[in-house]
Order: structure tokens, then C-alpha cells, then sequence
């Protein structure tokens, strides 16, 4: 039986739902660390064909690093952990005929048998199911704007609460309100570490204003820092914030002009709840002539090095390793 310790971290499961992929399956048979992917940025944040060009250059840069790349995807009943190319190329192809699937679509859309894309949370509890320690994303969702009179905030960040995976992204969306978002992290016990800055990232732009509560650079101090968490019997996931490469990054004050104009839009339209950000993000990738679009693909690609470094060293620590001057870097 698990001691409490072993039940924090992701283990794979005898789940009658997992299908692997033979690369993902060859991977765990001999060790080698998987990076899980999600795949509603496939499907609904990027428009066709650089969603496709872009997830097929993430599982590359995920392999070329010494990680398995696992996109994560529903369809058939089954939870795909690991899609092949032409998989990958129909739900790229299909985009909105895929359900969105976080927590509470995940049952309906396996029962139905219907075509899923998983969100971050959705993609936590997959990679979870699957032992999968360390997921890739561009940004996480959090706080709308507004969210004081809407209560729109995304489901996210209590999957980040509850369900151990380190997810690795460029901060929040930049059309969220990144201030709110991290209270909500910090009040859920939610470790936010950064790479590269001390700001938490801003997606788009590359300082929020916001400092994380860690700066971590090295992969290794990274991987320490989780695996004490963990053996501490501390259950949840860990945010590991890393910015768009600076050649890509967009000026803040732009940015926000675009946002003002997107979320005018969309209330005057009706626009709410799943369908707020994939419209949102359509409309500043419009606004913006493509260049949001651009920082996007480049911000999903440095994540996708990033997480695949971290996996590795995550992959060459003991189980039982708990070093806490992990934390003393970059104080």
C-alpha cells in the first residue's frame, strides 16, 4: 500500500480509459521521462495549419531535449496519452468540433465516445492518471477580468491545487486578471516558481508586474524543489513560470490596448464562459495583424524546452530525494 508521501505524486494507474501511444508506451517501459502536452491549444487556440505546424514542432523539441512528447487528447472513450501524426493532424483539422475537457466535461465526453481536447486541467488529471509528472503549456488560465460581478475564474487553478503535476507555461493569459490570479494560487498553497526573471510572465509580454515566490533557473534546482515538495506529503501541483523569448515578446502597452478592445467585443456579442478566451485570442491574433499568433507559437516552443529539461532531471533524482536548499537559489 502507498504511504501518504507516494499518493502526492503522479503514478500510473491500472485505468481501463488509457490508451499509450507506442512511443509514450516504449518511453515508460524503459524509464525515460514523458512530458505530457495538452491539446486544446491544438484544437481551439490556434487556427489551421500553425496549430498543427506548431504541435508537431513542441513534440520535437520535447524529443530532441530527452523526453517523450505526450499530447493528451480524448476520443473513442479513451484517454490518449500520446496522439500519432495523423491523430494529431484530424483534431488540428476538426479544432471546434472537439469538446472543450476540463474536470466536469471528463466523464460525459469518455462516456459519449465523443472527440475531447483537454484543457490544463483536464490535461493535469490525464497526465496524473498516467504518472506523468511534468506537463507543458503556454499559459494557464485564472481570474477573468470582472470576475468580482462574473465569477469567471478558470478551473486551473484548483486542479493546480489538488492534482501533483508541474505545469510549465509562460505565466497566465494575458487577458486575465494576473493580480487576482496569483492571490487565488497563493490562498490554494500553490507554489509559483520563474526561470529566467523574477516576474511571474505575462504570456505575451514578459513581466507581469508580479514577482513569483521563487526564481529557480537550473532544471536540477527545479526538479529538487518538486521532489521535496512531494516527499513532504504535500499533494498539488507546481507552477513553473518562464517568459516568451525576448525577440518575441509584445510591448504591454499594446497588448492591453488589443485586450480592451477584444473583451468590448465580446461583451457586447454575449460572448461567456468556455467560449470568452478562444474568442479572445482570435480577435487580438486579428487585432494584432498576427503577431500575437507569432508569440504564442515562439512562447509554447521555449515552454516545451523548459519542461523537457525539468523531466529529465526530475527523471535522474531518487523518488526519496528532499533537499530543501533547492529554495536558496535566486533569493
Amino acid at each position: 500500500m502507498l504511504d501518504a508521501m507516494d499518493k502526492t505524486r503522479p503514478v500510473a494507474l491500472p485505468h481501463a480509459a488509457l490508451h499509450f501511444s507506442p512511443g509514450v508506451a516504449a518511453a515508460r517501459a524503459c524509464g525515460r521521462p514523458v512530458v505530457a502536452l495538452e491539446s486544446t491549444i491544438v484544437a481551439h487556440g490556434m487556427p489551421f495549419p500553425q496549430n498543427l505546424q506548431t504541435a508537431r514542432a513542441v513534440e520535437a523539441i520535447v524529443r530532441a531535449h530527452g523526453a517523450e512528447p505526450a499530447t493528451i487528447a480524448i476520443a473513442e472513450g479513451r484517454i490518449l496519452v500520446g496522439l500519432d501524426d495523423a491523430r494529431l493532424e484530424e483534431l488540428a483539422r476538426r479544432g471546434r468540433d472537439a469538446a472543450k475537457v476540463s474536470r466536469r466535461d471528463l466523464p460525459g465526453v469518455l462516456a459519449s465516445g465523443a472527440l475531447g481536447a483537454t484543457t490544463v486541467a483536464g490535461t493535469m488529471i490525464c497526465a496524473a492518471l498516467a504518472g506523468i509528472e511534468v506537463f507543458v503549456t503556454g499559459g494557464i488560465g485564472g481570474v477573468h477580468r470582472g470576475a468580482a460581478t462574473s465569477f469567471d475564474i478558470s478551473a486551473d487553478l484548483l486542479e493546480l491545487a489538488r492534482t501533483s503535476v508541474v505545469v510549465v507555461c509562460a505565466g497566465a493569459k494575458s487577458i486575465l486578471d494576473l493580480g487576482l490570479t496569483l492571490e487565488v494560487l497563493e490562498t490554494h498553497g500553490v507554489p509559483v516558481l520563474s526561470a529566467g526573471q523574477d516576474d511571474f510572465a505575462a504570456f505575451w509580454v514578459r513581466e507581469s508586474g508580479h514577482r513569483a515566490d521563487l526564481r529557480l533557473d537550473d532544471p536540477a534546482t527545479q526538479a529538487r524543489f518538486v521532489r521535496t515538495k512531494w516527499n513532504l506529503g504535500l499533494a498539488g501541483g507546481v507552477l513553473l513560470s518562464t517568459p516568451v523569448p525576448e525577440a518575441d515578446a509584445l510591448p504591454r502597452a499594446q497588448v492591453d490596448g488589443w485586450i480592451d478592445t477584444a473583451l468590448a467585443e465580446a461583451a457586447h456579442r454575449g460572448v461567456t464562459g468556455k467560449a470568452l478566451t478562444p474568442f479572445l485570442l482570435a480577435r487580438i491574433a486579428e487585432l494584432s495583424g498576427g503577431a500575437s499568433l507569432a508569440a504564442n507559437i515562439a512562447l509554447v516552443k521555449h515552454n516545451a524546452e523548459v519542461g523537457a529539461r525539468l523531466a529529465v532531471a526530475l527523471a535522474a533524482l531518487p523518488s526519496g530525494t528532499a533537499l530543501v536548499a533547492a529554495g536558496r537559489e535566486g533569493g
